[in-house]
């Protein structure tokens, strides 16, 4: 089970200390060691899967079956205001650890955590401009 070195799979193979939140046959989620507030948990495919460009459509439909569970739980359990999800892939997304992850952060108004468009144009870009991304986008489909 274990890839390498890889902290998670360590993690999933019960090798690293955790403290799990839920498991299933395909997903483990734990709690973050690195907690930006409490509850901050991180949920994980079992298999060793460095990113997202290499998740198959069912462990990817298991890992966010299990991170829409885990969601739900640690609003409840911390009485967020709202739910921060997020996964990054690759370095120059911040992916640290090099087996997916997701991100499943209990937020309040006003906390600081993650600023979403730190700085945009101000009227956005032009329509051709979004359709030529969208054909690109379609072509690499």
């Amino acid at each position: 089970m274990s890839a390498g070195g890889c902290l998670f799979c360590r993690i999933v193979a019960r090798e690293a200390e955790t403290s799990i939140v839920c498991e299933d046959d395909a997903t483990l989620g734990f709690m973050d060691l690195r907690q930006f507030s409490a509850g901050h948990t991180l949920v994980v495919p079992k298999a060793h899967i460095p990113d997202i460009f290499a998740l198959d459509e069912a462990t990817g439909g298991a890992l966010m079956a299990t991170v829409t569970r885990v969601a739900r739980a640690v609003r409840a359990a911390f009485s967020a205001e709202g739910i921060s999800v997020w996964q990054s892939n690759g370095a120059g997304a911040g992916q640290e650890v090099p087996h997916l992850h997701v991100h499943v952060v209990p937020r309040t108004t006003g906390d600081g955590m993650l600023r979403v468009y730190p700085r945009r144009l101000a009227n956005g870009p032009a329509r051709i401009a979004l359709d030529e991304q969208a054909a690109a986008i379609r072509a690499a489909l």
